[in-house]
């Protein structure tokens, strides 16, 4: 009887050891996602993230979960939002997209590591100390979408040869961004012959006031990817077809909004990237030790649809370079 009741202790003992051991493991690690933007706007961005998450075996609800903070385009919500993350005591802080929320992101911590995608360099706003040896607890994937400024010069001539006078909008509260474009478009300018006016807007009523009347004094609009901008793209590629200009972009989301055309690296690969760093960082790595990896995906898409709105012939061989042609 003695033995029998022994077993029996000895069997429940092991019916309820794996309970008590799942209630002693650590809680799942917690991936925080920090981000200027909206949940509509940034969620394929996220989406992105979980999908270079997965490539490393490390999947949403099994292995880590996640919390996000949105600041619906109010900067200044971004370092109470990052201070919210560093006291959840996240894994990880991915910034989505723009350095304020990475500035935010790292002003609120120096433990916690910091991924970040940009389309600005990284060394030159103070986020890293070099690209090939970040230091710190930050590092991320730079797009450098505004180098390529002179490019989006040379696809607007190309489009339109004969073209002279060509505008730039910039958001001068973005300080960084507006230098690199006016530097960047107005020297490709000078080379090409063709002018570049510089248009200013600081808030949505000010997009109105400079896009007004503009397609009686030029032909060609590039638009980057500024926050703000990308809260309007709607309105941005509305006026443009209003005023018959030939307008470029730096994200694809423009012509899918509308917009004749884009050319940059494309921001969903760059983010799938952040989200292989995250994953490498929450295996152990160390965020110091990642270089800065430059975004290595471009894309030409061409909305043709919108080319015969403003009765524009689009060049063969721009549709042939097109990765794709919204009709």
């Amino acid at each position: 009887m003695i033995r029998r009741r022994a077993i029996i202790t000895l069997l429940g003992g092991a019916a309820a050891w794996p309970f008590a051991a799942r209630g002693q493991q650590p809680a799942m690690p917690v991936v925080g996602y920090l981000s200027q933007s909206a949940p509509e706007a940034g969620a394929a961005l996220v989406a992105a993230v979980r999908k270079g998450l997965g490539e490393l075996g490390i999947v949403e609800g099994r292995d880590v979960t996640s919390e996000t903070r949105w600041a619906r385009y109010d900067v200044d919500r971004l370092p109470g939002l990052a201070a919210d993350l560093v006291q959840r005591r996240v894994a990880v802080i991915v910034a989505l997209g723009t350095p304020p929320a990475a500035r935010a992101a790292k002003a609120a911590t120096d433990e916690i590591p910091i991924v970040f995608a940009l389309g600005t360099d990284p060394v030159q706003i103070g986020l890293v100390e070099s690209l090939n040896h970040p230091g710190g607890n930050v590092t991320g994937i730079s797009t450098m979408n505004l180098d390529i400024a002179p490019k989006w010069v040379e696809l607007l001539h190309e489009l339109l040869p004969s073209g002279k006078r060509f505008a730039t909008l910039v958001n001068i509260q973005s300080a960084d961004s507006a230098r690199a474009i006016i530097t960047g478009t107005q020297a490709a300018g000078f080379a090409l012959g063709t002018q570049i006016e510089i248009l200013f807007a600081n808030n949505q009523g000010e997009i109105d006031t400079a896009l007004a009347g503009l397609g009686a004094r030029a032909q060609g609009l590039i638009i980057h990817s500024e926050v703000l901008f990308l809260q309007n793209m709607q309105k941005l590629a509305a006026l443009a077809v209003r005023e018959k200009l030939s307008a470029i972009y730096s994200q694809r989301a423009f012509p899918e909004a509308s917009g004749l055309m884009s050319y940059g690296s494309s921001f969903l690969d760059a983010h799938r990237q952040v989200g292989v760093y995250a994953g490498r960082i929450l295996k152990g790595e160390k965020p110091g030790n990642l270089p800065v990896q430059r975004a290595t995906k471009f894309e030409l898409v061409i909305n043709l649809k919108t080319a015969k709105t403003i009765a524009i012939d689009m060049p063969p061989q721009l549709l042939a370079r097109a990765d794709e042609v919204i009709e």
